[in-house]
């Protein structure tokens, strides 16, 4: 099976906003938990950034800690 690539790495993009809600719904589910990074092919480096800027989005209330 091919690897995929990393989505933050082909579009050159360097850090991850919390404050895009729509970017970031991608890489979770209708329930809202955090895909791992194998369904999206993302890198050690990007997921990790990614974990703490969904979190950090939870906190402030752009993105549902749960969906009902």
């Amino acid at each position: 099976m091919e690897k995929k690539s990393c989505f933050f790495c082909e579009e050159k993009i360097e850090k991850i906003d919390y404050k895009e809600a729509y970017m970031l719904r991608r890489f979770m589910n209708s329930q809202g938990k955090i895909y791992p990074p194998k369904r999206h092919g993302t890198c050690t480096r990007h997921q990790r950034a990614l974990v703490n800027a969904i979190k950090r989005a939870r906190t402030m209330a752009l993105v549902p800690f749960v969906v009902k």
